[in-house]
């Protein structure tokens, strides 16, 4: 699994010209599963982001997670988080899962987030999206499963 986790002030997504999620401070989460995925890497990738403290404290240290804050998540399905760009031009994506599968991990991980912080919302899987941000810091943090020794 890779995320892309960006700390925002705000953040939305829509879909045919229609908000369908937005949030305030918090995370937005750009979500690539593959099929070697389980729901088990799911879990801990969850828990470890929604305890990571990227967020200052009162002595301005990075000491503070999303649910000290009081923070929100907005959770986007990207399967080109999977692009694979070692040949050629054209990426080629046969690392992402299939759909069915991510769906399942990305549904599985909006729903245990929702263990961690009152308001969680979520893009359209598989549609197309537009994604507004305003990146706090910018703080963003790549994080891959299999680096950080989860998958």
């Amino acid at each position: 699994m890779r995320v892309v986790l960006q700390r925002v002030t705000e953040a939305s997504v829509s879909v045919d010209g229609q908000i369908v999620g937005r949030i305030g401070r918090g995370f937005l989460l750009l979500l690539g599963a593959s099929d070697s995925d389980t729901m088990a890497i799911a879990d801990k990738m969850t828990d470890k982001i929604c305890k990571l403290r990227i967020f200052a404290d009162e002595n301005g240290k990075t000491n503070l997670s999303l649910a000290d804050v009081g923070g929100e998540l907005l959770v986007i399905s990207q399967f080109t988080l999977f692009a694979d760009c070692r040949r050629g031009n054209r990426p080629g994506f046969t690392q992402a899962g299939a759909p069915d599968w991510a769906n399942q991990v990305y549904e599985h991980v909006i729903e245990r987030c929702r263990g961690y912080v009152p308001k969680v919302e979520h893009g359209v899987f598989g549609a197309d999206m537009k994604v507004s941000l305003v990146n706090d810091g910018p703080f963003t943090l790549v994080l891959d499963s299999q680096e950080l020794g989860i998958g």
